[in-house]
């Protein structure tokens, strides 16, 4: 197990590439990481939070790594003009991302604003994400919280402070009628109705 102080360190991106999960501050609160594009690696990252049928949201630097990890570009075009911004899309993904979707079909994406995460994200690719904690027991607020739950059952820790005021991404699915809010987050529903203007 490796700790970190640094989103920006090269052997962070080298473990990632290599299939490691962690723990990392995101854009929201702080989450159990793996490269999206590594399916191995996420199997791990759901096996870790014993989750079925219920997929983790997956970041990226851009709307063009969504497209190139195999996410359908015609819905992505659709709904980049939300991006960057702590609000997560559910897409409706095909069989070759299964792995991604956890057996439900669609997975939430965002595309992050936070500088520091996005600087990792060009180097590492779109990651999926899960909030740091175990059904029923509120996400990770520090590190020390985070050890708690996963303990040395994870391959690194990067130390992004305190985030206790941080609100989760705010979750939306689009339909011919509109966005319907699935989670509010950080973005309130009034302003998803203004970015969708």
């Amino acid at each position: 197990m490796v700790f970190f102080d640094s989103l920006n360190d090269p052997m962070l991106v080298r473990m990632l590439a290599a299939g490691a999960v962690g723990v990392l501050p995101t854009d929201t609160v702080y989450g159990l990481v793996a490269t999206a594009g590594n399916p191995r690696a996420v199997q791990k990252l759901y096996a870790l939070k014993s989750r079925e049928r219920k997929p983790g949201t997956t970041i990226a630097a851009s709307a063009e790594q969504l497209i190139a990890l195999g996410v359908p570009r015609l819905t992505i075009e659709r709904v980049a003009k939300l991006w960057p911004n702590p609000l997560s899309v559910v897409i409706e993904l095909d069989e070759n991302l299964a792995y991604l979707h956890a057996g439900v079909g669609s997975s939430p994406f965002r595309v992050v604003a936070t500088a520091a995460l996005k600087s990792l994200l060009e180097k590492t690719g779109p990651l999926l994400t899960s909030s740091a904690n175990l059904p029923g027991q509120p996400p990770a607020t520090n590190l020390a919280e985070a050890r708690r739950y996963f303990g040395s059952q994870v391959d690194f820790y990067v130390d992004g402070g305190l985030r206790k005021d941080n609100a989760p991404s705010t979750i939306i699915r689009l339909g011919s009628k509109g966005a319907q809010v699935l989670r509010e987050g950080a973005i309130p529903a009034k302003k998803v109705k203004e970015l969708l203007a």
